[in-house]
């Protein structure tokens, strides 16, 4: 058990005893019960006894003379205070274990675990060569996938994911980036379509039938901004949730999906066309400092890297996808 250093003559007196015992599994347990969002879940995930948490809450409401999580109705609150304690409590527990994690790693006998968390379009585009790589040079790693949706920054926060891809801002202290490569929009429709042939203008584009894609309702793609300042106003004949059965969707219809072009290349049954406004879609890899150091997570960040470089280089237009770098995002409050 980990003493988290309260013994420090602050304002010329000791620590009450309740504060200096203290330690970092309460901490830990603090920050889960916030993430699960119940005593049960957390015990769940714990694997302690629900009672093992309520104890250790009890400790801490004692030792910061605050409830910490009230009742409402069928779930909990949190206070202020508690709020203020569990982002300090998430911060400290995550610099112990990048502080414990051992940095040497052989990828032949390495055990350990990696969750990755992504959309559609980097799923289909990397996941199946980074796969094959992982199985043949480190056969004992297991690799967890997620759907990131719009989540990406929680599941980093929650360490519910180790490694986030896609086109998303993940701004803030202790967290890292690196690019990985570019895209650009593109739109697929049906061959029969009468967009398929002549100029795809924006104003023929205004007048067609569109397809979004929102991540369960989620998430509005780059595009949508980008035609708004020059006051184009779409309204989708359908949504979808994700990229994966576009082609299904689309095929015998006049509907026009506007998509990643990487993905819409992969579509041999449908037509694709440029999209009228170049739109760069930077596709980045993003962690915290509880992994930074970790020897496993940085050979698997380096595979993904080197997976990307080899599958992907450069897009099919010249885009120079090698802009990668690795570097901390400085807090901007949000």
């Amino acid at each position: 058990m980990v003493a988290i250093g309260f013994f420090d003559d602050v304002g010329g007196g000791m620590i009450p005893d309740d504060l200096a015992q203290i330690d970092l599994r309460s901490m830990h347990v603090l920050v889960t019960v916030h993430d699960a969002g119940s005593f049960s879940a957390a015990a769940a995930q714990l694997d302690v006894s629900q009672s093992t948490v309520s104890y250790t809450i009890d400790r801490l409401r004692r030792a910061f003379g605050d409830p910490l999580f009230v009742r409402q109705g069928n779930r909990i609150a949190q206070t202020d205070k508690c709020g203020d304690l569990v982002s300090q409590a998430r911060e400290m527990v995550n610099r112990m274990l990048a502080i414990a994690v051992p940095q040497e790693f052989d990828p032949v006998t390495a055990e350990g675990a990696v969750t990755l968390s992504c959309n559609h379009h980097e799923r289909f585009l990397l996941l199946p060569a980074l796969i094959a790589a992982l199985r043949a040079a480190a056969p004992k790693v297991v690799l967890n996938v997620l759907e990131s949706a719009v989540n990406g920054k929680q599941q980093l926060r929650e360490n519910s994911a180790d490694i986030v891809l896609g086109p998303v801002r993940i701004l803030g202290e202790g967290y890292f980036r690196r690019r990985l490569f570019c895209d650009h929009y593109s739109c697929v429709m049906d061959a029969d379509n009468p967009l398929a042939t002549g100029e795809l203008t924006l104003d023929r584009f205004r007048e067609a039938a569109h397809v979004a894609v929102t991540h369960n309702g989620q998430w509005q793609a780059l595009y949508f901004a980008a035609l708004r300042e020059r006051d184009i106003f779409l309204t989708p004949q359908l949504t979808l949730p994700s990229h994966d059965s576009i082609e299904l969707m689309i095929a015998g219809t006049d509907l026009v999906a506007t998509i990643p072009n990487r993905l819409a290349r992969t579509y041999g049954g449908l037509c694709v066309r440029r999209f009228p406004v170049h739109i760069p879609i930077e596709i980045d890899m993003y962690w915290t400092e509880r992994t930074h150091k970790s020897g496993l997570h940085r050979w698997v960040r380096q595979l993904l890297a080197d997976v990307t470089a080899s599958r992907l280089n450069r897009s099919p237009d010249g885009c120079d996808d090698e802009q990668e770098f690795a570097t901390p995002i400085q807090s901007d409050s949000s």
